[in-house]
């Protein structure tokens, strides 16, 4: 996005010409941020002058660029955006954490191209958790994406390495789930304080102090992966909240490697599967 400005102004006002319609706390943060350029040179200073001549310019971001804190767009249409979510970040803002999240960073990204733009969270992984995430772009197929989550018809897999070799090749764990105080999930026998859970894994290889497992999820609760391994005894490598005391990979070993589910408008399949991370590759079979 360019502009030769045709009077003298502020910056920031010379940005609102160039993005009407954005707010001004967005205004602020692009240029806090260092991504307006003006006569090829980046400027943060909103009070700066400018004048008639003077070239404006929005850096926009690629989806291969830092700018998107390594957040990968896989499919994007006029109501859905999905991504591929690193190992670090999180999905959505906490008390202590709001402006480094990947809601952020792609709501961010999108107002660029088009302030009108915005985007609504439809489910979530856990900050130390990679894989992929589904974004939709109006409260409508945010509904009905979460009512496809609720009748469990998405289809949600993972990788998950493990503590321990798991005995049997394949099975279910079934559970209800509850938060205690301190904000950790724990299984209970209490039908009125937990919400059922249930994750089935299938053992993909053995090593002999770990074992590679594919998970499909039926229900997603918070943690729930993390919470059903460790208390069958084998809790993901890297998982020191619940119970891991091995870190082999250097981080979280969860991926969510494949996420398929029905548009919400059209019904035509929407599928995608990620490759295998890196720090995961000695692990999978080929």
């Amino acid at each position: 996005m360019k502009l030769v400005l045709p009077a003298e102004s502020t910056l920031l006002g010379a940005v609102r010409l160039l993005i009407p319609g954005a707010s001004n706390r967005t205004l602020r943060q692009m240029l806090e941020r260092g991504r307006i350029s003006l006569n090829g040179k980046i400027h943060k200073v909103a009070a700066h002058r400018v004048f008639p001549g003077d070239r404006l310019e929005v850096l926009v971001r690629g989806e291969s660029r830092a700018g998107l804190h390594g957040l990968k767009i896989v499919f994007e249409d006029n109501d859905l955006l999905l991504v591929e979510k690193p190992s670090g970040l999180l999905t959505v803002a906490t008390m202590h954490e709001r402006d480094r999240t990947a809601y952020a960073f792609l709501r961010e990204h999108l107002k660029e191209r088009d302030p009108r733009l915005k985007l609504f969270v439809v489910h979530r992984l856990d900050k130390f958790a990679s894989g992929v995430l589904v974004f939709a772009k109006s409260e409508p197929v945010q509904s009905r994406l979460q009512e496809l989550f609720s009748r469990h018809e998405i289809e949600r897999r993972y990788w998950a390495i493990v503590e321990g070799r798991v005995a049997r090749d394949q099975g279910t764990i079934r559970s209800r789930l509850a938060e205690n105080p301190a904000q950790r999930m724990h299984s209970t026998k209490d039908a009125a304080k937990g919400k059922e859970a249930v994750t089935h894994y299938r053992v993909l290889r053995r090593f002999p102090q770990l074992t590679a497992l594919e998970i499909r999820l039926e229900t997603g609760r918070k943690n729930q992966i993390r919470v059903h391994l460790s208390e069958m005894g084998h809790p993901i490598a890297g998982d020191r909240a619940y119970g891991g005391t091995s870190d082999p990979m250097g981080r979280l070993g969860l991926h969510a490697f494949l996420l398929a589910f029905r548009h919400p408008g059209s019904a035509a399949p929407v599928r995608h599967q990620t490759g295998i991370p890196p720090e995961f590759a000695r692990y999978l079979p080929k």
